[in-house]
């Protein structure tokens, strides 16, 4: 129907999370009118996101050098480490202005069904920085669906055999079951993390 160029663009742009094809279309139609200038200005963008953007070595944040900004920051708690399950979550908890520790990304939850077992997320590196560091507490913010809880017993689990002076504790209630952290407004996350409990 389109020339080939166009169906491109909206096939790739159809692949973006929430983006059906009649929206693809309509944002096709949007970078066709644009200004040359604008549409090559998101072009580059990308293009510089994916060349600059990758994981901190030490959480596994997205980072554009080998460290994070947060594990750069003197000023946070280093014996404080915060699991999320993706980058996303860091920002979640940041609006909250109630952690001032560190945090440690997992990339995903544990999901033995979608085939994610333990070996497939950085849960070894979070016990290796427990293991190599003066961590006194850990608090396991994963989602709270049924594969964010499993993660999270299995994390406290772990972590309870590798030292048993570290606290474990988990979100407080307040926020749904089967809601994501992204979706959290931040009252209800900054009343769930400053209630948080051990596990």
């Amino acid at each position: 129907m389109y020339a080939p160029p166009v169906q491109r663009l909206i096939t790739e742009l159809s692949k973006l999370p929430g983006v059906g094809g009649r929206t693809a279309q309509r944002l096709a139609f949007h970078l066709l009118r644009a200004s040359e200038e604008e549409a090559l200005a998101l072009a580059d963008a990308i293009r510089e996101v994916k060349e600059r953007i990758g994981l901190c070595e030490v959480c596994f944040n997205l980072a554009d050098g080998p460290r994070c900004r947060i594990c750069a920051d003197e000023r946070r708690e280093p014996d404080v480490i915060c699991v999320v399950e993706e980058p996303s979550d860091v920002i979640s908890i940041e609006r909250t202005h109630e952690f001032r520790g560190r945090y440690h990304v997992l990339g995903g939850a544990l999901s033995p069904i979608d085939g994610v077992d333990p070996e497939d997320l950085k849960i070894a590196e979070l016990y290796e920085r427990v293991r190599g560091g003066d961590v006194r507490e850990v608090v396991v913010a994963t989602n709270p669906t049924t594969t964010g809880e499993a993660t999270a017993l299995h994390i406290a689990a772990g972590l309870r055999e590798l030292a048993s002076d570290i606290t474990v504790t988990r979100l407080a209630s307040g926020l749904p079951v089967g809601a994501d952290l992204e979706y959290a407004d931040e009252v209800t996350l900054g009343r769930a993390l400053s209630g948080r409990r051990e596990m």
